[in-house]
Order: structure tokens, then C-alpha cells, then sequence
């Protein structure tokens, strides 16, 4: 069973960038295809990107060209770079498998404000 351990969250002003981290207990080589995910109270958790092994990163359009995924396979990684945050893009965020398996870590929360 792999847990995960998200961080990186924060309070950002509209426009600005923050840096997610995933950090999984066990080896992410053997997990194919891994994601994050966001989800805002009283709507059910939606992917926002995921990145298969060896493959590119696949986006929902509400991000694309601001929010980048990256996986480090040696350290167990997985990484989620936004930028030019918007009021919209404030929720508990969270990785795991695509499509999940695991068990959900506590997430990490990311506020925008105005």
C-alpha cells in the first residue's frame, strides 16, 4: 500500500505561483500512470493532470499552459508547478493513481486571493 503526503500549499495572490509536492511511502515505477487531483467543498474531486511513465503530461483545460506535472520516479515524486493562479483554482489538492487506488493523503490547501 502507498501512501502519499502532499505540501506546498499556500495563500497566493491572484496571478501568482506555487509549487506542489507528492511524496509517495513506496516506488512510483511501478504506479503507471500518477495525477493530481483538486477538490473544492460540496463538489466532487475532479484530476486536474496526470502523467503517465515515459509519456506527456495530459491536462484538463482549465489549466493547460499554466499549471505544469512533473515525476521523479528515483525519489517517488510527483510535482505540480502552477502558475498565474486563478480565484477558481483554490481547493484541497491531492495525488494519487490515475485512476485512484490508493488510499487519499490529507492533501494540501491552496487559497487565492484577490
Amino acid at each position: 500500500q502507498v501512501q502519499f503526503v502532499e505540501s506546498g500549499g499556500g495563500l497566493v495572490q491572484l496571478g501568482g505561483s506555487l509549487t506542489l509536492s507528492c511524496a509517495a511511502s513506496g516506488s512510483l515505477s511501478n504506479i503507471r500512470v500518477m495525477g493530481w487531483y483538486r477538490q473544492v467543498p460540496g463538489k466532487a474531486r475532479e484530476i486536474v493532470a496526470y502523467m503517465e511513465n515515459g509519456k506527456a503530461p495530459i491536462y484538463i483545460d482549465s489549466v493547460k499552459d499554466r499549471f505544469t506535472i512533473s515525476r521523479d520516479n528515483a525519489t517517488n515524486t510527483v510535482d505540480l508547478q502552477m502558475n498565474s493562479l486563478k480565484l477558481e483554482d483554490a481547493a484541497m489538492y491531492y495525488c494519487n493513481r490515475v485512476p485512484p487506488y490508493f488510499g487519499w493523503g490529507q492533501g494540501t490547501q491552496v487559497t487565492v486571493s484577490s
